[in-house]
């Protein structure tokens, strides 16, 4: 019937063709799509893959059936047909590439979901988190510079233009030439990230006298959360050329200091027993480190250091500003002599009167 209506309408018979074929297309993504899904929720990587990939494999497997059928269609039915066939490739192509950035970044997300951060030793997992998050987009670049050059090359005019597109993505050779040009060289810092992690997920860095924890890490630039809720963004490149503090660079337990200027006559044990009954009291400390010593004198007062430690930075932050605020109500309530004060001397020397000549 088909065969018969091909002669006598052929456009007609085309448009059936590729209704069946766009349509078996989607019923098997659904079907097997579905039956994948379930076949894999106990593999966490596969199961985000495929989840990531729905989408973009509903687009891409109706069209590739419908390029089957183009295919199958005779030039001398159709003249138009060789245009139809291009228009269907550019699409293509487009709907491959969007596969294949989905299955990058679902495969980052499995990997980050099997390695949760949420633990108070997570310094492995934010290492995995980052290198997957940084690779992953810096794969998806590529790729999608491939899928743009791949289009290109399917014009005769813009061929030259996609050779070279496609050559500049995947040499390795021109890597110090693409470094000179801005969005190659953030993506080249993000692989240098990666690789080596200056910097991971969830590190707490000080930059530019700003204390912040790093929130994203994405293809171009890195955002910084300030601790009063600021957003700082800095580009990748930034933190290869430049240098900075990383607190939490081989873990997250963090050492921190409460200082203390007393006068010389404070008694140095009271103070060390009273910090040691805070931080025993507080939840906050890690019962890693404790240290009480007076660190230096001047003639006007003496320091004492305090030093505790805690799991995070968060919690450190807590901690010395609690341990800081009790010390200075205990010096108020017990020994409120020995604040810092400054000593004048009243008595006065009387020189001689000299006689009026």
């Amino acid at each position: 019937m088909l065969a018969e209506l091909l002669q006598q309408d052929p456009w007609t018979a085309a448009i059936i063709l590729a209704l069946i074929a766009v349509v078996t297309a989607l019923v098997a993504h659904y079907v097997v799509g579905g039956l994948l899904r379930r076949t894999f929720a106990f593999a966490p990587i596969i199961h985000s893959i495929l989840v990531a990939i729905e989408a973009a494999s509903g687009f891409a497997l109706p069209l590739i059936a419908l390029q089957l059928v183009w295919e199958g269609l005779p030039e001398s039915i159709f003249p138009r047909m060789p245009q139809v066939r291009h228009a269907n490739v550019v699409l293509m192509i487009a709907a491959i590439t969007w596969l294949a950035m989905a299955a990058v970044s679902g495969l980052a997300q499995g990997v980050i979901k099997r390695h949760p951060t949420e633990s108070p030793d997570n310094l492995r997992a934010r290492r995995i988190e980052t290198q997957a998050r940084v690779l992953s987009r810096s794969a998806m670049v590529l790729i999608a510079i491939a899928g743009g050059a791949i289009a290109l090359m399917t014009f005769p005019g813009a061929r030259t233009v996609g050779t070279s597109l496609l050559a500049s993505a995947g040499v390795i050779g021109i890597v110090a030439g693409l470094a000179a040009r801005p969005i190659f060289s953030n993506l080249i810092a993000g692989m240098q990230i990666a690789l080596a992690q200056p910097i991971r997920m969830g590190d707490v860095l000080i930059i530019k006298g700003e204390w912040g924890t790093v929130e994203e890490i994405t293809g171009t630039y890195v955002v910084l959360r300030i601790w009063d809720q600021r957003r700082l963004i800095i580009p990748l490149n930034w933190f290869i050329e430049n240098t900075f503090e990383n607190w939490t660079r081989t873990g997250s337990e963090l050492l921190g200091t409460v200082v203390l200027h007393v006068d010389h006559a404070t008694p140095v044990d009271a103070l060390r027993a009273q910090a040691r009954t805070l931080a025993e009291a507080s939840p906050d400390w890690n019962r890693q480190a404790f240290v009480v010593q007076v660190s230096d004198v001047t003639p006007r007062s003496m320091e004492v250091r305090i030093m505790v430690s805690a799991a995070d930075s968060g919690r450190l932050w807590n901690l010395r500003c609690h341990m800081r605020e009790e010390m200075l109500a205990f010096l108020v309530r017990e020994y409120p002599h020995c604040l810092p004060r400054v000593r004048v001397d009243d008595r006065v020397r009387m020189e001689p009167s000299q006689p009026p000549r």
